[in-house]
């Protein structure tokens, strides 16, 4: 009889377990997502593999949110996006929640921006108002304002980094310890002009506490 455990039980015990990224979006259906609000749950679809979210030709009545059935509070949130939309018709913007709550159909919680004026800052949503300007020195020459660019949002304890094609643009440590440190994960589209989100390859990985 042999003395020795076989190799692939022998790396399960002594090496170290790693993380995993999810698929938070299959391609095909918003399956574990739902709409803060479902009146305006016609403002949002799956669309050649694509989470698409607004109106390209009438202005966006309210913001709305597609929001994660599940939360998480240590995490790293990775997608590829692009925002598009005619800015003289009114404000083109958007952004990705996190740690946040639907309370009376109001979303509250953080924000990484998305948009001119906004790209990186991050947002405290019926809160605070903002907290961060994003750092746009270096990202400004990698931005593509109405093309695809990739968004990383990181949250570890009270740190939370914002990147942009792989830029930081925010490193925020929160002071405030009464505040909740999970929540859900969502996308705006910002009401007032005929804006649009697409997003793709949207995933998470869930750190350790």
């Amino acid at each position: 009889m042999r003395l020795y455990l076989p190799l692939l039980l022998i790396l399960c015990l002594v090496s170290p377990s790693f993380s995993q990224s999810i698929q938070l979006f299959d391609g095909r259906s918003l399956k574990g997502w739902k709409v803060s609000d479902p009146a305006y749950a016609y403002l949002w679809k799956v669309q050649d593999g694509m989470i698409v979210g607004g109106d390209p030709v009438k202005k966006v009545p309210v913001n709305s949110y597609i929001i994660t059935e599940k939360t998480y509070k240590n995490f790293e949130f990775r997608c590829l996006f692009k925002l598009t939309g005619d800015a003289s018709l009114g404000m083109i913007n958007s952004g990705i929640q996190y740690r946040s709550e639907v309370k009376d159909k109001n979303m509250i919680g953080y924000q990484a921006d998305i948009g001119e004026g906004y790209w990186g800052d991050i947002y405290d949503e019926h809160r605070r108002g903002k907290l961060v300007s994003g750092n746009l020195e270096a990202l400004r020459q990698l931005l593509k304002p109405d093309g695809w660019n990739s968004y990383i949002v990181r949250c570890t304890g009270d740190r939370h980094e914002l990147y942009i094609n792989g830029i930081k643009t925010a490193d925020y440590i929160e002071p405030d310890k009464s505040l909740p440190t999970s929540g859900i994960i969502g996308v705006q589209i910002h009401s007032g002009g005929n804006a649009q989100i697409f997003l793709k390859n949207v995933e998470i990985e869930v750190l350790p506490d």
